[in-house]
């Protein structure tokens, strides 16, 4: 899929490869001065399922290159993005992650939109050493390892994400729905995906905990579009709440099929959803549903007001609000880290690319500076210190901000 090439020893690193382009313009912009050219890959869903949200992450990344080129963060480099579609599919990210670390001009890499896509990606970077920061992974394995709950371990150093873990979504969720919505019993349905799963099981866990009932739960296949025998269920089962772990294409479906059948209760779910498709697929259906999102909304951060005019200014497609401004964040943490590198080697750009990778992931896990969405720094398991959270509502048609806090996993 892609062709790529470099040339170090004359100090300008180029590259040459064929990416995924759309209106307006692909990926591959950036202001060329001179001096040393870097790559940074950007890997999310730009076309099909959970495109939206996916977008918002490749602007988001773009946005931050930008700044960065026009600013001369890193005086001397110019930096260029590489923006490969992975579909949401797995086996296209491993693919992605493969064609990013073979690239002699790329120092990292921010992505990808799904937990179960980065599960793949993940050896491929820890084995070139090369930083890999998600904007948008939830799940606590990534991060955490698979006996999370009993006993932590890093699986992987070079990877990061600017996202808090579905422990502290799930969790929140579930406080909410007890203890806000006063509601005492829901059926949970999942998507079978690494994500949704994950985050609904966390979910049940929490909602019993705090004395709430699980009265059942099922599950579906992503790409399902009649959900009739599902809904029938639903609505013999008493549940006073439906909730959701997995993506939006499904669950706008799910609400519309659920209501349209006279069952009047909320859908409940995850950052998955927090998308406007969500809203303009179900239509009025979606009204009174919820969602929660990491961090506190983007339009009340100060620091991002910038970065909202300047994504709206361009006509970029996709939603900035769930985790554009994190792929911003997470691209500028790997540009600071460059510049980190830079000046401890006297000011110049290290020849060695591999030795400018592992200097790179030291600098990510050293991060520490204020960014769009609050202060932006690492913990011993490369998790974002930033354990903020949001409930939105679906009101008058546009999802608004009702609740932001932190999980009490008490």
């Amino acid at each position: 899929m892609v062709i790529l090439s470099s040339v170090l020893a004359t100090g300008a690193l180029t590259l040459t490869a064929c990416g995924s382009r759309d209106d307006n313009g692909g990926g591959d912009s950036g202001d060329s001065g001179g001096g040393t050219t870097l790559t940074i890959g950007v890997t999310a869903p730009f076309t099909g399922e959970n495109s939206t949200t996916g977008l918002g992450i490749r602007y988001g990344a773009q946005i931050a290159i930008d700044d960065a080129n026009k600013n001369k963060l890193v005086p001397g480099v110019t930096f260029k993005i590489k923006a490969l579609d992975d579909k949401a599919q797995p086996a296209t990210g491993q693919s992605n992650a493969t064609a990013i670390t073979g690239d002699k001009t790329a120092i990292g890499a921010v992505g990808p939109l799904n937990s179960g896509v980065a599960q793949t990606m993940q050896q491929v970077f820890a084995s070139a050493n090369m930083v890999q920061i998600s904007p948008a992974n939830t799940n606590p394995e990534l991060t955490q390892g698979k006996n999370w709950q009993t006993d932590k371990k890093r699986p992987y150093k070079t990877y990061f994400r600017t996202a808090t873990t579905d422990e502290l979504q799930g969790s929140f969720a579930a406080g909410y729905a007890f203890n806000d919505l006063k509601k005492k019993k829901v059926f949970v349905v999942d998507d079978k995906q690494t994500y949704g799963a994950g985050l609904a099981k966390i979910f049940s866990d929490q909602f019993k905990k705090l004395g709430g009932q699980v009265v059942q739960t099922d599950h579906v296949n992503t790409g399902t579009k009649d959900f009739g025998s599902l809904v029938t269920k639903i609505k013999s089962s008493g549940a006073d709440l439906l909730y959701y772990g997995g993506q939006y294409d499904e669950s706008s479906l799910l609400t519309k099929q659920m209501k349209d059948a006279n069952v009047k209760i909320p859908l409940f779910g995850g950052d998955g959803m927090y998308a406007s498709t969500y809203i303009s697929a179900a239509g009025a259906a979606a009204e009174g549903d919820l969602v929660t999102a990491i961090g506190v909304p983007a339009d009340t951060l100060p620091a991002a007001k910038d970065f909202i005019a300047t994504y709206k200014s361009k006509g970029y497609k996709g939603d900035y609000g769930a985790y554009g401004a994190y792929a911003y964040d997470a691209t500028t943490a790997i540009i600071k880290a460059v510049k980190a590198a830079v000046d401890a080697n006297k000011g110049d750009v290290p020849s060695d690319i591999n030795a400018l990778r592992s200097s790179v992931v030291d600098g990510v896990q050293k991060s520490d500076f204020e960014g769009l969405t609050g202060k932006v720094s690492f913990d011993q398991y490369g998790d974002t210190t930033n354990k903020q959270l949001t409930v939105y509502q679906v009101e008058k048609g546009k999802w608004k901000a009702v609740d932001t806090g932190t999980a009490d996993l008490g």
